[in-house]
């Protein structure tokens, strides 16, 4: 019997159980269908996106990066939002469930807006084009091993957290 946040695959000799995304509609021609409930997810998205990204915006503008320098405030941005992340992704599937629009709007929407991987990029194409090549590895390197590290190390604790607190 499939767990209740799980569903039997195409295959059902398989009897292989894949997570379930609560944001995607499974009924028959669910994809095709366009009405209310997408305009609403569209809605959370883009005011949660409109949020991350003015947060973003005012980071770095407080914290500007000086041409040639680390972008220690693109880094920052990147590995804290990859932190809550992490967070939210545990609180979402394990206490919040039946929440909606939560996910898409905090998760896509806020922290989709707020983490910027595209600066990123440009910053080290900068950096490159600067002459700062050991600059720019150094953040190449240390911004997706950060980000991975944030979203695992929180994502643990929290874990821990939600299953201490029920026990």
């Amino acid at each position: 019997m499939p767990v209740p946040d799980q569903h039997p695959t195409e295959d059902i000799a398989s009897a292989a159980l894949e997570p379930i995304d609560s944001d995607v509609d499974l009924h028959p021609g669910g994809l095709s269908r366009r009405g209310h409930g997408d305009t609403t997810l569209l809605t959370a998205i883009a005011a949660g996106g409109a949020f991350g990204a003015s947060v973003r915006y005012m980071i770095g503008q407080t914290w500007p990066t000086a041409a040639g320098t680390f972008p220690i405030s693109t880094l920052a941005i990147n590995v804290l939002g990859c932190a809550l992340i992490g967070v939210l992704m545990v609180l979402i599937t394990d206490v919040w469930s039946t929440q909606r629009l939560l996910r898409p709007f905090l998760g896509t929407g806020v922290l989709g807006g707020f983490t910027t991987f595209s600066t990123y990029t440009v910053d080290i194409q900068r950096l490159v084009a600067g002459a700062h090549a050991g600059t720019a590895l150094l953040y190449l390197t240390l911004t997706p091993i950060g980000a991975l590290l944030a979203v695992w190390a929180t994502a643990t604790t929290t874990r821990r957290l939600v299953n201490w607190r029920i026990e």
